[in-house]
């Protein structure tokens, strides 16, 4: 493996000892088994996804190749970006997310309205995406278990690409495909009938409605008390039958309304009624923004460490359910009153028996009543002498549930009648923390006014104040540094501070909050990396600014020598660039690996970024690891208009890396013909040979690159010259099977 072709960003083939021998296997799946693997050179965690050998011909590996390489070109925030493939085994090398599937996530946690509008219009946002590309990329296997989380919960898509309506033979084979692939439920009802036509970019848009019913559900579709069959779902689709709505939560908002309706237009019988996705992006925004996230926020990649929280609107799941079944030995269906909100019926039938009964998961009556919200029905059960300390197995009490469901009345009286504020669940999360974490300033003052500890800590060491955050609740966040000595305590995991978190989440008014109280600006996380790290990464310009403006360390360095520049330049975020260059920050300084941020914004190809840099005299010509200027790296990773730049800066044309290369040997290699014209323009030597005495027009001969070869040709490149092997270029391409260059190539 050379020194830049396992960087990110790059298609290619990878071997198996690119990676480190320690492979994890995550996952495995009908199709083979999924990995967290790390590439030996960059350092860098991917996820491969094997194939079972079943599948592994030559005619699937070629294949698996094109599309792979075809994925690749699909870039986008909420898309899991491809780097290559591996050969042996047969396998698809991606980014790896950390927090897993979104279907995993569904059954494990409880995630709060803002959270659930968030991920439905980012999954929009990326199914808009690859139906924008000409031709419309169609995914066919839309459903949560494709749909990854970042480390912040955002959302990337993966898995498609790889099903196609031309590779079926009929509608029968793909349904059949799509079944085994565990799909019945997002397979459209046109695919079940005698219509001739499959429904193209309406298939994906059927899938997401019920990727949406299960987001704003968090439920399975088609299950019953009975496990659902293939044949039974199949029926209900083609008959117009669709899972409940009824089932949605009955605290949703008002807006989940109009979401509702989005996933029923989703769902429709016919295809041509279903809306484009570009139409439901526009409508999902909309309500993403009335209830405050505020449109998305990109994801943190594999330099900032995952946070051990699944935050922000998301917490672990309790055990209760109203919609349990009722327990054998509540005859008089006292929870089935509570269930279909007959407060009065409850409370006529209430006895001191039923306050003494255990349910699901070690519940008593009073959680139940609590969840219900109705104060009088819990003032009622108290009286007959519940409990109200009462634990269930996962150690949820009345009144951590009162706090969950943002009932403040409820929570009032179980402190008055001695709910102990104190107790802690199995995760030693306090009802503080629930408050916090959801933005209940009164609760949260209730709760401190009663003498809670306003720098208890859960098992991660999570205060409090690093929930209220995390989740940007300014408010709480007064309260809470109101009641505090000190607010740099820093969590277990990661290290990280109050600070570190909002900045990294763009949280300014917490940040200014939190400088104001005395908070160190260049505090570090464990990785040594400061709030400015993180602001810069993510993209946070006015918290950048205010951390700067209280003394923030331009120039600090993480554990990978990486400064806030660095995150900057490689993230593309040139305003942030420019605070920093503008506040003394090196233009220059290196990472442990040896790269500048000339070398990061040119390998990624933000070229504002790049100019930002050139303007306060960053080295267009700096040498990083095995001797790549930006130059080279610009042509490998075929940024057109980044070589444009560079050679307007004044690039050295002519510099060679460690093996002899020049950028005109890269782009020769990688068939980058804007990129040769540019070089040649600007007096690139055509003759230049490498350590193997290969030529430019060598590596276009390997490649078949008849376009660069005539360019090459017409600006005197020598047909004759040999490399170390003895080879010319037509003796390459002859070797390699390039007919039209061979013949361009012959002597006239």
């Amino acid at each position: 493996m050379d020194s830049i072709d396992g960087a990110v960003g790059k298609f290619r083939i990878f071997k198996k000892d690119d990676f480190e021998a320690d492979w994890i296997k995550l996952k495995d799946r009908s199709f083979g088994q999924v990995y967290r693997v790390k590439l030996k050179l960059w350092r860098e965690k991917c996820a491969l996804k094997s194939f079972s050998t079943n599948l592994t011909g030559s005619n699937f590996y070629r294949r698996m190749i094109e599309e792979a390489s075809n994925m690749e070109k699909a870039k986008f925030r909420y898309i899991v970006s491809i780097y290559g493939v591996c050969n042996e085994p047969p396998a698809i090398v991606m980014e790896y997310m950390s927090n897993g599937s979104l279907d995993r996530l569904l059954t494990s946690h409880t995630l709060m309205w803002p959270k659930k509008f968030q991920m439905i219009h980012e999954v929009a946002m990326g199914m808009n995406f690859l139906h924008s590309l000409s031709p419309p990329l169609l995914h066919l296997n839309l459903k949560p278990s494709n749909v990854l989380l970042d480390d912040h919960l955002h959302v990337k898509i993966s898995d498609f690409g790889f099903i196609k309506w031309d590779e079926t033979g009929s509608k029968k084979e793909l349904v059949e495909n799509l079944t085994l692939r565990g799909n019945i439920c997002y397979i459209p009802p046109e695919l079940f009938t005698q219509c001739p036509e499959g429904s193209g970019t309406k298939f994906d848009v059927y899938s997401f409605s019920i990727v949406m019913w299960e987001i704003l559900t968090q439920k399975k579709p088609y299950q019953g008390s009975k496990r659902s069959t293939t044949t039974t779902v199949l029926m209900k689709v083609t008959l117009g039958r669709r899972p409940g709505i009824e089932m949605i939560p009955d605290d949703k908002p008002r807006e989940c309304d109009q979401m509702v309706k989005i996933m029923q237009e989703c769902w429709d019988q016919d295809p041509g009624e279903r809306p484009e996705f570009s139409d439901t992006v526009r409508k999902t925004e909309a309500l993403n923004d009335i209830l405050g996230l505020g449109g998305c926020r990109s994801g943190m990649e594999a330099h900032i460490p995952a946070y051990p929280k699944l935050s922000p609107s998301c917490r672990r799941k309790s055990t209760y359910s109203l919609t349990d079944p009722l327990d054998s030995n509540t005859g008089d269906g006292i929870l089935h009153l509570l269930s279909k909100k007959d407060f009065d019926g409850f409370r006529q039938t209430l006895s001191k028996e039923h306050v003494s009964m255990l349910f699901k998961d070690n519940n008593t009556l009073l959680h139940y009543a609590v969840v219900s919200g109705d104060t009088k029905s819990v003032a009622d059960v108290l009286s007959l002498g519940a409990e109200v300390n009462s634990q269930s197995v996962g150690g949820n009490t009345p009144l951590a549930m009162a706090v969950l469901y943002k009932f403040s009345e409820v929570c009032s009286l179980l402190t008055e009648r001695g709910a102990d504020i104190h107790l802690s669940d199995g995760d030693k999360w306090t009802p503080l923390h629930f408050a916090a974490q959801n933005g209940d300033s009164r609760v949260v003052r209730l709760f401190l006014d009663r003498g809670a500890s306003p720098g208890v800590k859960e098992k991660d060491g999570w205060t409090p104040l690093h929930l209220a955050s995390q989740n940007g609740h300014e408010a709480v966040v007064r309260l809470l540094l109101s009641r505090l000595g000190s607010a740099d305590e820093q969590e277990e995991i990661r290290g990280r501070t109050a600070l570190h978190i909002a900045s990294a989440y763009g949280h300014v008014g917490i940040a200014k909050l939190l400088l104001g109280k005395g908070v160190d600006p260049n505090g570090t996380d464990n990785s040594q990396a400061t709030g400015l790290h993180l602001a810069a990464e993510e993209g946070h310009y006015r918290v950048a600014r205010e951390l700067v403006k209280n003394g923030a360390d331009v120039n600090s360095v993480d554990n990978r020598r990486y400064t806030p520049l660095h995150f900057a330049a490689i993230k593309g975020h040139t305003g942030i660039c420019r605070l920093l260059l503008g506040n003394r920050a090196n233009p220059d300084p290196r990472t442990l690996q040896g790269w500048t941020p000339m070398h990061l914004a040119a390998l990624k190809g933000h070229g504002a970024s790049l100019l930002e840099l050139e303007a306060h005299r960053a080295s267009v010509d700096i040498q990083g690891p095995a001797g790549w200027t930006p130059l080279h790296l610009a042509c490998h990773h075929r940024q057109e208009e980044v070589v444009s730049m560079l050679l307007a800066a004044k690039a050295d044309p002519d510099a060679t890396e460690d093996r002899g290369c020049t950028a005109l040997h890269l782009a020769c290699n990688g068939a980058l013909f804007p990129g040769v014209l540019q070089l040649i323009s600007h007096g690139a030597n055509v003759n230049v040979r490498n350590r193997s005495q290969s030529t430019p027009l060598h590596l276009a001969a390997q490649n078949g690159s008849v376009p660069i070869i005539k360019a090459l040709l017409l600006n005197g490149a020598d047909r004759s010259a040999e490399d170390l092997a003895g080879c010319t270029a037509l003796t390459l391409a002859r070797r390699c099977q390039k007919e039209e260059a061979a013949l361009l190539l012959q002597d006239c």
